[in-house]
């Protein structure tokens, strides 16, 4: 277990499970739930898949990036493809955006019979209508000539967002909100509110004030994080410039420390982690941060109501 041990001034009798084995079963109607369906980063790591974030909220599936592997967590997960119809994206790096034709086509081949919906940040509609450009032929074979699938479940609506509320719908508000990541730009992360409580995304950023004053009370807030050290070790051939041009595109476990201690969140977790095997995230956080904080992993699933349950997947 990686939680927080002992007392911090926050914990106002707020109640963290931790339930490894009951990995099944759905949280209450009222909650959200948030799923870790990719943990990882662009290296191809089997226990963890790219960067992907399901949240559920009353009758509705939103998903976070679509990276390496978000279809096979999502089977994984028992959730229903067609139910899977709205996409949010916090950049256009390609370790975020490589399910998509995974999701989208595979959806629809099982059974979305509407539109998929996709926000991102500027260049979104562009690559979603490159994509079904791409994949004219399969469109083609199996709405008109094949299994004469239909349409509407192939259509995808995509829209470019900037910062502000872009999504609300039965009791869910979506706010995107600008981060820092480096020269990517534009680069986005997202809060979700329902019924009371909320769950905020970093994406991918270095350390970011805009992030903390868009995460001000919120109940869970998963961030990103890359610890140097651990990946000039598994690295060793990568120059010490490649290393601190990408470290300027994140955050460092201390640097995220410091945005949990000014959040204040019912639970802190990591996840896009960099590099997929860095052990020492705990032990540095805790120079900047006290709190409650979680090391996310691949299908962990967070509950969000009167009390914040973690369920970690059966191994």
């Amino acid at each position: 277990m990686n939680l927080a041990s002992g007392k911090h001034p926050w914990w106002g009798g707020v109640l963290l499970l931790l339930a490894s084995a009951a990995f099944a079963g759905s949280a209450p109607a009222q909650d959200l739930k948030v799923t870790l369906l990719g943990t990882g980063s662009p290296a191809p790591i089997m226990d963890r898949f790219g960067p992907s974030i399901l949240v559920e909220a009353g009758k509705q599936k939103l998903l976070f990036d679509c990276g390496r592997g978000a279809a096979q967590r999502i089977q994984q997960n028992k959730v229903p493809f067609a139910e899977v119809d709205a996409l949010f994206l916090t950049h256009l790096h390609s370790d975020h955006v490589v399910g998509i034709p995974d999701l989208w086509l595979t959806g629809w081949i099982q059974g979305r019979t509407i539109p998929l919906r996709v926000w991102g940040p500027a260049g979104t509609r562009e690559m979603m209508t490159h994509l079904e450009q791409a994949y004219q032929f399969d469109i083609h074979m199996r709405r008109d000539v094949d299994e004469k699938l239909p349409s509407a479940g192939v259509v995808v609506l995509a829209k470019d967002i900037e910062q502000g509320v872009v999504y609300e719908n039965g009791g869910i508000k979506v706010t995107a909100f600008v981060v820092d990541h480096g020269p990517v730009k534009p680069a986005l992360g997202y809060r979700v509110d329902f019924a009371g409580h909320s769950v905020v995304l970093s994406g991918d950023t270095r350390y970011s004030e805009n992030l903390v004053r868009s995460s001000e009370g919120a109940d869970v807030l998963i961030h990103e994080v890359m610890d140097p050290d651990a990946f000039r070790l598994k690295n060793p051939s990568v120059s010490q410039q490649r290393v601190q041009t990408i470290l300027a595109h994140h955050t460092t476990p201390e640097q995220a420390g410091t945005v949990f201690s000014r959040v204040k969140p019912k639970l802190a977790v990591y996840s896009h982690i960099v590099p997929p095997g860095a052990s020492d995230l705990i032990p540095l956080t805790r120079k900047t941060y006290s709190g409650p904080l979680e090391v996310g992993e691949d299908l962990m699933s967070i509950e969000i109501g009167e009390k914040v349950v973690v369920r970690h997947a059966p191994r």
